[in-house]
């Protein structure tokens, strides 16, 4: 079966993105609440500062740290376009491929915020082995196993995933990308009911080459219920088809993988049948945090850069730190560094504490951490210039200092697509904004409801929004004990009713249609990662104070400089909700899409029209001799 077979109407594909949602909402979250207009700053005050290691951590971290500087070349990495085997065996020697597994099942039983403090290390130096890494543990086999697997499907593999046995994450597929309702690989049961029988074809499968275990979601041939499996790698039907090769991460181990007729043992299902989707997404709300930690890596490894070179490179006089351009662009780096720790580290003591619902802070975590990393890698190469155009490989040649910041964006761009593009980042944490409104309300704007159920829910509907909206006008924070941050606290709380009155307003506007105004939607959770951001950076800084910590000082001039360009861009934000080219650039877009402005294009008519010298090139001896012969020059 191939997509093509698999057509599905826009409604069908929304009722398959939302059976997999997490329906419940058990345990408080910070942005679910700012959505509704309430500033829960209980939930994040105090904010959580580092504590002393735990002496098994303190050790593995300098043993991490000694390897990365000692034993990996990532210049190399990047030459070769592999991950060297000394490189490979040196962290299953650390026992870094069981970081998160519990030591009962033979790994390192790493917290979150442990994990996330390596995570960062290994940002800051090669993004090839983040990815190893990450891929493996956060979304391979062990991350779905302690969560939803049974206990012998634990002592069976995370034992071996800890040793080093690497594992891989199955669910992309050509043509499909982030809509399962077209999945097409499948699974039924087999006549004697011992196995499932397992087919279809997997793209983008990090660490798929070197994979010996695979977590695959597939889908019911018949019920269409999707379910997910732990599946060996060397059953037979299983075949590496394909190697897949990036313009950065050059070394990653990527493939396409298929199953033909592959016998899945039916005690090697995860979960229930199913449940497929709901694994996979429970699964990314911890594994999402790898990558904003190691964002934070490379942004402090890009500061650093930046700042050797403005104060040694002179130009016209004085260093070009000294350069107003320059200067506001290191100031902005240094404060968007702060503000990204700050963001993320609050995410990983939620993820810890275990008692508060992080599937929107890890989200936003993703999205604004990676975005903001990707900024401060641009600027790094506009402030080195051509020499961060230059290779770490033909600098060293000439006897510079080999700064790899060209291999840093290739490296880094594909962050802002993995585990969830920015795009799906910001549609699973809109609809997740509306959940209230369609609970409440939804009902109004169900296509499916009758006018007699429609009446029926009105009154609910207006006890509801008859007591809430007054009040997402009305503010009772006081925040005087943060001193010179309170200005800023106050902003956010202000600004969290006001973007749960636009929430409200864009439902009572658009209706039906505001699952499709993408642009107001991805706006209004800008302001939300904003807002997070800004209240994680203050509350951080007026901790660090409080403490008497010896950075408090600059970590508050850091925190105050992002709170007040943030509180900039969310204004800006707030007034292009209900002011701009939103349909103009839709209906200009159909256009293009129809080819009413291909006249754009016409200078590559005759680039890609095909040759006729290339067209009879296939065995033709009156074409091959047709060619121009070269001319002698005398």
């Amino acid at each position: 079966m191939t997509t093509k077979d698999v057509q599905v109407s826009e409604q069908e594909a929304m009722k398959v993105a939302e059976a997999s949602r997490e329906k419940e909402w058990q345990r408080p979250s910070f942005m679910r609440e700012m959505f509704l207009g309430n500033f829960r700053l209980d939930l994040i005050h105090p904010y959580p500062l580092e504590e002393e290691p735990r002496p098994e951590f303190a050790a593995f971290y300098r043993a991490m740290e000694e390897f990365l500087r000692d034993h990996v070349d990532s210049d190399e990495i990047d030459r070769i376009g592999d991950y060297p085997d000394h490189v490979v065996d040196g962290l299953r020697k650390l026992g870094a491929f069981g970081m998160k597994i519990p030591t009962k099942y033979g790994g390192l039983g790493f917290s979150q915020v442990e994990y996330a403090k390596i995570m960062e290390l290994i940002g800051a130096q090669d993004g090839n082995l983040s990815a190893l890494l990450s891929a493996h543990q956060s979304i391979g086999v062990p991350q779905p196993l302690k969560l939803f697997g049974t206990e012998a499907q634990k002592k069976k593999y995370l034992p071996r995933c800890a040793k080093g046995e690497i594992s891989a994450f199955a669910l992309t597929e050509p043509d499909v990308g982030s809509d399962p309702a077209r999945m097409t690989t499948t699974y039924e049961l087999s006549d004697d009911g011992e196995h499932y029988v397992l087919n279809g074809t997997k793209l983008w499968c990090t660490n798929g080459t070197l994979a010996k275990l695979l977590v695959v979601m597939a889908r019911h041939a018949e019920s269409k219920a999707i379910s997910a499996f732990v599946v060996e790698a060397d059953w037979p039907g299983v075949k590496v088809e394909n190697r897949c090769h990036f313009m950065g991460l050059r070394a990653l181990a990527n493939a396409v993988i298929s199953f033909t007729d592959v016998k899945v043992p039916v005690e090697n299902l995860i979960g229930k049948e199913g449940r497929g989707l709901k694994i996979a997404l429970t699964t990314l709300n911890d594994g999402r945090l790898s990558i904003p930690n190691g964002s934070v890596g490379l942004a402090k490894r890009a500061l650093r850069i930046c700042r050797e070179w403005a104060s040694e490179r002179v130009q016209w006089g004085k260093p070009v730190g000294k350069h107003e351009a320059i200067a506001h662009k290191i100031a902005d780096m240094a404060a968007t560094t702060f503000a990204m720790e700050s963001l993320v580290q609050q995410a990983n003591h939620m993820a810890n504490r275990g008692d508060v619902d992080i599937r929107l802070e890890a989200a936003a975590a993703k999205e604004w951490n990676t975005c903001r990393a990707w900024e401060i890698v641009d600027d790094t190469m506009q402030i080195r210039g051509g020499r961060g155009y230059e290779t770490a490989d033909s600098l060293a040649a000439r006897g510079e200092k080999p700064i790899a910041v060209e291999r840093m964006m290739r490296d880094y761009r594909i962050n802002k697509i993995f585990e969830g593009s920015s795009e799906i980042m910001h549609l699973f944490m809109a609809r997740e904004a509306v959940d209230k409104h369609l609970q409440v309300s939804g009902s109004l704007i169900d296509p499916e409801k009758s006018v007699s159920e429609k009446l029926q829910a009105l009154p609910d509907i207006i006890r509801f929004y008859a007591t809430w909206y007054p009040t997402r006008y009305i503010g009772f924070g006081r925040f005087d004990e943060f001193g010179r941050f309170a200005t800023h606290l106050r902003f956010v709380e202000r600004s969290t009713r006001r973007l749960a009155r636009q929430v409200f307003h864009g439902m009572v506007v658009h209706q039906a249609s505001l699952q499709n105004k993408q642009m107001f939607l991805f706006r209004l959770v800008d302001i939300a990662n904003e807002l997070f951001a800004m209240a994680a950076s203050v509350t951080r800084a007026h901790a660090m104070r409080k403490a008497r910590m010896a950075e408090s000082k600059k970590a508050g001039d850091l925190a105050d400089l992002f709170c007040r360009q943030a509180r900039r861009k969310i204004k800006r934000l707030f007034a292009d909700l209900w002011s701009n080219d939103d349909a103009r650039k839709y209906r200009l877009a159909s256009e293009v899409l129809k080819g009413r402005h291909v006249w754009l294009e016409a200078l590559l008519d005759g680039l890609d029209r095909p040759s006729a010298t290339a067209a009879g090139a296939a065995g033709s001896g009156a074409a091959k001799s047709a060619r121009p012969q070269p001319v002698a020059v005398n």
